[in-house]
């Protein structure tokens, strides 16, 4: 390495990083308040390794990058050699099977992404006044893992937008996707957010709200120390029951939640449901800076309306009292955009080493992005929000 460039090392767990040195890179921006993205912190990493739920066994090995200069770390990347592509949400199981019908081998692959939260952010976690060194550094060694690994790819998902358009990742392939997150325009109340609505869209929202509010029960906002260990012993049941419909087996673990308990509870939105006391359902959040990020539901009784009440219409209250600027809601469910959610688009990069398989996939990332720029355009035009000259 040349005097005055940064020495890059993959290390295969977060406990061979100091967490005051990730998070200078990840979040400088939490030593004056919260984190921006609270997925990329050390405490949340660390959780997913040490509670067992993304490691070497579980297809997620770790090999994240530290670059260093000067005997300071200027730049961190979560990054993971994997195995598969389960709990990605950027679905490439169709390039896996094309190239691996060509005889190539798609896995192992590298990805940087946070395993299982598909919310996107900086996957170049930089100090400041080292954006750009730091993320060339970055880029560089992780194509390096590729070819000294024989790996057949690297892909950074859910990435920041300036990230798709700096000069490091220039030489990747853009990936656009979609996700429908709820957008605060400086509301007072929710009643000030249903007047933008439509008419048939207020009165829709107003009903669902009356028959979850017609259950006896009673819906607990809990964050900070108002959130017990027992509450977690419920919230388990709720996950497991979503995760096995869903996924066949839940991603994370029992542990994790302990250990977000302990690390990150004061980043948590935790809103159950109870029933003469007993929780029933719940939905887990977690507070940004500037946004609530809704990440699991579930329920072991069904009552009506109560899951659009618990992960949507109870996230929008929080947010205007807590004047956030959005709530991202998680992945897919196009349902969202009649409850006041609008189609985002999302981006990913992706670097791939076989030249004719680059060239293959670039051609269907080109019309697909045209097709996904259609059909949030066409969301949009679906939107419960009032057009101009719409009566209110």
């Amino acid at each position: 390495m040349k005097v005055g460039q940064p020495d890059v090392t993959a290390v295969t767990g977060m406990s061979a990083v100091l967490d005051h040195e990730w998070d200078i890179c990840a979040c400088p921006e939490a030593s004056s308040g919260r984190a921006q993205d609270p997925f990329s912190t050390y405490r949340f990493l660390i959780a997913l390794e040490e509670s067992g739920s993304a490691i070497d066994k579980t297809g997620w090995q770790p090999m994240h990058l530290v670059a260093r200069m000067d005997g300071q770390v200027i730049a961190v990347m979560p990054l993971y050699a994997k195995s598969h592509s389960h709990g990605e949400f950027v679905f490439d199981h169709g390039w896996a099977d094309a190239f691996e019908r060509a005889g190539g081998a798609y896995y192992p692959k590298l990805q940087s992404s946070i395993p299982f939260t598909p919310v996107q952010g900086r996957r170049l976690l930089t100090r400041r006044g080292f954006e750009l060194v730091g993320a060339q550094a970055l880029t560089d060694s992780a194509k390096i893992l590729v070819r000294n690994y024989n790996l057949s790819s690297l892909h950074m998902t859910f990435c920041a937008h300036e990230e798709v358009q700096s000069a490091p990742c220039s030489d990747f392939l853009y990936r656009m996707g979609e996700q429908y997150h709820w957008v605060n325009n400086g509301y007072d109340s929710f009643d000030d957010f249903l007047s933008e609505l439509s008419s048939r869209k207020r009165r829709n929202i107003k009903k669902e709200r009356r028959r979850a509010s017609e259950s006896d029960g009673q819906i607990l906002l809990l964050t900070g120390d108002d959130i017990k260990r027992h509450h977690w012993d419920s919230f388990w049941c709720f996950y497991q029951d979503t995760g096995q419909r869903k996924w066949g087996i839940p991603y994370l673990t029992r542990e994790f939640f302990d250990i977000i308990h302990d690390m990150m509870r004061d980043d948590i939105l935790l809103i159950l449901y109870a029933c003469a006391g007993k929780p029933v359902a719940g939905a887990l959040n977690f507070i940004g800076r500037d946004a609530l990020f809704g990440r699991y539901w579930g329920c072991i009784e069904h009552h009506p309306c109560l899951h659009f009440e618990l992960c949507y219409y109870q996230a929008i209250e929080f947010a205007i009292r807590n004047q956030l600027a959005r709530v991202e809601a998680g992945a897919q469910g196009q349902h969202k955009i009649a409850r006041g959610y609008r189609a985002t688009a999302t981006h990913s990069l992706h670097w791939i080493a076989n030249p004719a398989f680059r060239r293959a996939v670039d051609h269907f990332l080109r019309d697909e992005t045209l097709l996904v720029q259609q059909n949030i355009t066409s969301l949009e035009d679906a939107s419960p929000f009032k057009h101009e000259g719409e009566k209110r």
